[in-house]
């Protein structure tokens, strides 16, 4: 269905849902600090700054994150999406490597030149490791070699689930969705949503696209079917 108009301001919204995450610390009588959500559409980012804390954060998932945006970025380009797409993964590389140095800064009490160190060759490898995967996938489409775009679409839903299993790890762990936040994971699932919705408006029905973002909506989902289950996460929808 090529309804661009559709497909990119829905595309923009994706990338705005991924780009904004909830959240604040509050401490606990016992003196811990404790992740609750609210109402505020306010950055991680800036909470973090703010609070000087990233208590409530995975940085295992923000990095597995950064990583999902080579290969999104890599298809999304290669196959043409509409604009918002293509910048999308751009945001969520980023936005979830500056998050994940403020975990190392905050939480592991890093120096900021270490911080720094680490990160910015990290970016600058992912930056060169895609840019160097769009010429070649490219080369690759135009010779009628399809296999590698389809490892990139897999490769990329692979890495964005992966992400949010952790959050199913934790509840497995803690038999508890406590310190989740709702609002984020609502939030977030939106933005795969309209991502999804946004591939269908495309000139061509990219099923693997709609896959990508399907399979973390699905996910998401379940986070919230947990919290269903759970008193605790009604209490903090």
């Amino acid at each position: 269905m090529d309804v661009p108009i559709a497909a990119n301001v829905l595309g923009v919204t994706g990338a705005v849902c991924w780009s904004v995450q909830v959240g604040y610390s509050e401490t606990s009588q016992d003196g811990r600090a404790s992740s609750r959500s609210f109402s505020q559409l306010i950055p991680q980012i800036v909470i973090n700054y703010r609070r000087h804390d990233t208590t409530g954060l995975q940085p295992t998932m923000m990095l597995l994150w950064a990583c999902a945006g080579v290969p999104l970025g890599v298809y999304n380009i290669v196959e043409n999406f509409n604009i918002a797409l293509r910048v999308q993964p751009q945001i969520l590389t980023f936005l979830s490597l500056v998050t994940w140095m403020q975990c190392k800064y905050y939480g592991n009490r890093w120096s900021l030149t270490k911080s720094l160190a680490v990160v910015t060759p990290v970016a600058a490898l992912m930056a060169g490791v895609e840019y160097g995967l769009i010429f070649a996938l490219r080369r690759a489409t135009s010779d009628h070699v399809e296999w590698p775009v389809t490892f990139m679409a897999v490769l990329s839903a692979c890495f964005l689930c992966a992400g949010v299993l952790r959050h199913y790890v934790d509840i497995y762990k803690e038999r508890t969705v406590r310190g989740i936040s709702f609002l984020f994971v609502g939030i977030d699932a939106m933005g795969d949503l309209t991502s999804l919705i946004s591939v269908f408006f495309q000139p061509t029905l990219d099923v693997l696209g709609m896959v990508i973002y399907g399979s973390e909506l699905v996910l998401w989902l379940g986070v919230f079917a947990c919290g269903g289950y759970s008193a605790e996460g009604i209490g903090q929808i």
